[in-house]
């Protein structure tokens, strides 16, 4: 099939060229190459959506890994103190933080300074302090997401105080963490062992 007259002068003299239609098609498809600024709106917005989907679920994903860090890392300590003092007659007296750096016992995640002085993730003190016959590890500047799952986690404590208020049941519900795990960014647990 012909279609698409076209007139060239060559000479001077006029002359008729008639095009094949597949070659009118295919000059007609060389123009629309290429996307569309409605279709990359399109893709942008879908890339949009992709990338908020990875943030929030890596911000869940390390939210996770630091109530998972919190709960190892009372649990490394009360592991080291009582296998640190596993030969004395349950006597904790002396206990300090210095102490357990010089045998230590701090996990390596915890960041503990040359004086004794050991912070966590949030940039809050961790304190190891004994008595007679129990000892106390203190977490400051505890997120409450945090906070609520290190607590409700269990573990064999003799007692847990969240922001200066003794927990009544160990290991306690997550809507009693919840209530007592008040503050966003700064909370503070003490967790007693024997």
């Amino acid at each position: 099939m012909l279609s698409g007259v076209e007139m060239k002068y060559a000479d001077g003299m006029k002359q008729a060229v008639i095009k094949p239609v597949w070659m009118c098609k295919r000059s007609a498809a060389r123009k629309q190459r290429g996307a569309s600024l409605l279709e990359a709106i399109s893709y942008l917005g879908i890339a949009a959506v992709v990338v908020i989907g990875a943030i929030a679920l890596l911000s869940t994903a390390f939210s996770s890994a630091n109530t998972n860090a919190v709960s190892e890392q009372v649990s490394a300590i009360q592991t080291g103190v009582k296998k640190l003092y596993s030969g004395q007659s349950a006597n904790y007296s002396g206990l300090t933080n210095s102490v357990l750096a010089s045998a230590g016992v701090f996990p390596s995640t915890l960041a503990a300074a040359s004086d004794g002085t050991v912070t966590n993730t949030w940039n809050g003190t961790v304190s190891v302090v004994g008595g007679t016959t129990t000892f106390s590890i203190t977490f400051t500047t505890v997120p409450q997401s945090v906070c609520v799952n290190a607590v409700s986690a269990g573990g064999g404590w003799t007692s847990i105080s969240i922001n200066g208020t003794a927990l009544s049941t160990l290991p306690p519900t997550p809507a009693e963490a919840s209530t007592d795990c008040s503050n966003a960014t700064d909370n503070t647990i003490i967790w007693t062992s024997t």
